[in-house]
């Protein structure tokens, strides 16, 4: 990690404090009025109890990529749960992952099942729900492309390596995940590296 500029402190600094402050409450209660609004006023969702559930589901699926891209030492410029018209958030621009690139196309579903603290135990289980992953932003076709150089087609054996690399990293998927729904703005590498080692 290199050293944070001043308004990367600043937004440490800040997301530390209402972290901290909010220690008490629940995903669902600390995530900013501006998600949600994003996610109602778009007509997404028919209220704004959904909107929320979407913002929290959407930040550990997001936190899932950014933990496991610095886990495999990839860089990005920063992630965020800004809805738009063809996301509900994003890690933007991955890139120097290499051969473990599908570890990180993965880590988004994994940080949605870790959210509720469980993955797929069974192989035949894990099986059945990867023939029906689809879409998810590209993540599904990306995960397939990318890991065919060291497992070829074998999804369970992929899945499971991914697994065992981003499941013992919840908590810092939880940090991040917290952190960017109390932040009304996209959260820069330096300041996800600073969460996910503090």
């Amino acid at each position: 990690m290199t050293a944070l500029t001043p308004a990367e402190r600043q937004a440490l600094a800040t997301i530390r404090a209402e972290l901290d402050r909010l220690d008490r409450y629940d995903d669902e209660s600390i995530v900013h009025a501006r998600w949600v609004r994003q996610r109602y006023d778009c007509g997404c969702y028919p209220s704004l109890a959904p909107a929320r559930q979407a913002a929290v589901r959407t930040a550990w699926h997001e936190a899932g990529h950014a933990i496991a891209a610095l886990a495999v030492g990839a860089r990005f410029s920063s992630a965020s749960i800004h809805h738009g018209h063809r996301s509900e958030g994003r890690v933007h621009g991955i890139t120097g992952a290499g051969r473990d690139a599908f570890v990180v196309h993965a880590a988004g579903q994994l940080g949605e099942q870790l959210m509720g603290w469980t993955v797929l135990a069974g192989d035949a289980d894990l099986r059945a729900w990867l023939a029906t992953w689809r879409g998810d932003g590209g993540d599904a076709r990306r995960f397939r492309q990318s890991i065919t150089s060291r497992f070829g087609s074998n999804e369970v054996a992929a899945w499971r390596y991914s697994e065992r690399l981003v499941a013992p990293l919840r908590q810092q998927i939880r940090q991040l995940a917290r952190a960017m729904l109390v932040h009304p703005r996209h959260v820069p590498y330096n300041v996800v590296a600073a969460l996910a080692v503090g």
